[in-house]
């Protein structure tokens, strides 16, 4: 997929728990966003989940969503949505990204 001179690439990372599957297969949960700078709306996001459902779920929730305008509203929609076991983690992934698009927002964009 080709993306737009205007977007870059941010990932935001957190530890899953044991009781998730995801921390048998991985050591680490991370959350990738493609964000148009213009708009700070997201473009693309992936993350690293054992089943491919749970990834277009979570694709569903992010893309099209204002990552400069904070993440409540996100947060929000994942609490009342997501009941997967990487439920927190996924939070914590999700802050950790929007405090590194913010820092790139302050010092380069």
């Amino acid at each position: 997929m080709d993306y737009a001179p205007n977007t870059i690439f941010i990932t935001g990372q957190a530890k899953p728990s044991k009781e998730d599957a995801i921390s048998t297969v991985y050591n680490v949960f991370f959350l990738s966003f493609i964000v148009d700078t213009e708009t700070d709306l997201i473009v693309d996001v992936t993350c690293n989940t054992v089943r491919t459902m749970t990834q277009d779920f979570i694709r569903s929730l992010l893309i099209g969503q204002n990552l400069a305008n904070g993440i409540d509203g996100m947060v929000r929609d994942i609490q009342q949505r997501f009941f997967g076991l990487v439920q927190k983690t996924l939070i914590v992934a999700l802050k950790d990204a929007h405090n590194r698009y913010m820092m790139v927002k302050k010092n380069i964009l």
